[in-house]
C-alpha cells in the first residue's frame, strides 16, 4: 500500500481543500480514502458524528459572519430540546440580512437581522446566546415545550443536566426585554404565553414536564422546588410541592434507581416527610405517558386533604 504523507498538526481536525493546500498538501493526499469528507471542499481525520463534531467540521468552511442558530445551537448549548428538533440533519447557520448564505449540501441557510445576532464562542464556533436560540426554534415549539426550554435557560439550580451556560444565564424578565427587541417573528406567540408558564429554579426537564402536566389538567400549580424543615434542620427539597396541604410531587429518574446511595437517600426522605404528615407521590416516565392514574392519584391526594 503506497505510504500516505502525514498531515501537519497545524490543520487540525477539520480543515478546507485550500487550507490544505495553503500548507503544501497536494489534492491527491486531501483526497485519500483515510480522510472523511463531511461537507463540499472539508476534509475531517475521522467522520463527524455527534453534533459538536459535526459542527466544528462546518466552522472551516464558514465566513465570519456567520453564526450557529436554530436546532443546531440548541443542541450545542444541550438545551432540552424536543425529538423531532434532534432528528434535524442539516445544521442550521444564519447569516446576517443582506449578506451571502451559506450554501452547501448539510446546511440550512438562514438570514436574520444583525442586530438579533447575539452570539458566544463554543469551542471555536460562534453560536447564537441561549435566548436567540430560542427564539429562533420558537416557530416548531408548543408553549409546553417552550417552557420546559424558559425553565432551562433561566434556572438557578447548578445540577440541573448538561446544560452549558451558566445558572442562570438570564432572567424571565430579560427574555421579556429581547422580546421587545426582536418584535415580531414566528413563534414569538408561543415564547410569550410560555414565559408567563415558567418558574426559576426547575432541576431538570421531566420537573417541568411534570408541572405543565399537572396544571393542563386542571390541577392547581405545586410550588417548584419547595423546601421542608423541621425546626431549623432542611427536611428536604422536594420537585414540587401543595405545601398547605403537605403533599409533594417527585419524579424519578433512572438515576434514582441505578444509583444504591440514591435510592437509599430517597427512601429516608420519603420516610422524614410521611412522618412529618406529608403525602409522597413518586412517578416516572410510565406516569407522564399514561397520565390518566396518577392525576386521579393527586386528585384524590388533594380532596383527602381539603375534607380535614
Amino acid at each position: 500500500m503506497r505510504h500516505r504523507i502525514a498531515l501537519p498538526a497545524s490543520l487540525g481536525s477539520h480543515f478546507t481543500v485550500g487550507r490544505a493546500r495553503d500548507a503544501g498538501i497536494g489534492r491527491g493526499r486531501s483526497d485519500a480514502a483515510d480522510l472523511a469528507r463531511p461537507f463540499h471542499g472539508v476534509r475531517s481525520l475521522a467522520a463527524p458524528e455527534a453534533i459538536e463534531a459535526r459542527v466544528a467540521s462546518l466552522v472551516p468552511r464558514l465566513s465570519a459572519h456567520h453564526r450557529i442558530g436554530g436546532s443546531t445551537a440548541a443542541q450545542l448549548w444541550r438545551l432540552p430540546v424536543p425529538a423531532e428538533l434532534l432528528a434535524d440533519e442539516d445544521l442550521v447557520v444564519y447569516a446576517p440580512t443582506g449578506s451571502v448564505r451559506p450554501r452547501t449540501r448539510g446546511v440550512k441557510g438562514l438570514r436574520l437581522a444583525r442586530e438579533r445576532l447575539t452570539t458566544h464562542d463554543l469551542d471555536g464556533a460562534m453560536v447564537l446566546d441561549p435566548v436567540a436560540t430560542l427564539f429562533t426554534c420558537a416557530a416548531r415549539l408548543s408553549v409546553a415545550q417552550a417552557v420546559i426550554l424558559i425553565d432551562a435557560i433561566v434556572t438557578t439550580a447548578d445540577n440541573y443536566p448538561r446544560l452549558r451556560c451558566d445558572r442562570p444565564f438570564v432572567t424571565r424578565e430579560d427574555i421579556a426585554d429581547r422580546l421587545v427587541v426582536w418584535g415580531r417573528f414566528p413563534g414569538c406567540g408561543t415564547i410569550r404565553a410560555a414565559l408567563a408558564l415558567a418558574r426559576d429554579g426547575a432541576e431538570s426537564p421531566k420537573e417541568t414536564e411534570t408541572r405543565m402536566l399537572l396544571v393542563e389538567r386542571g390541577l392547581p400549580e405545586p410550588v417548584v422546588q419547595y423546601q421542608v424543615y423541621d425546626g431549623w434542620r432542611q427536611i428536604a427539597r422536594v420537585d414540587l410541592a401543595y405545601p398547605d396541604l403537605k403533599i409533594a410531587i417527585e419524579y424519578e429518574g433512572d438515576g434514582h434507581r441505578t444509583s444504591k446511595k440514591q435510592w437509599r437517600r430517597d427512601i429516608q426522605r420519603q420516610r422524614d416527610l410521611e412522618d412529618r404528615g406529608w403525602i409522597v407521590i413518586r412517578l416516572t416516565q410510565q406516569d407522564l405517558t399514561e397520565a390518566d392514574a396518577v392525576i386521579a392519584r393527586i386528585r384524590n391526594a388533594i380532596a383527602t386533604r381539603q375534607r380535614r
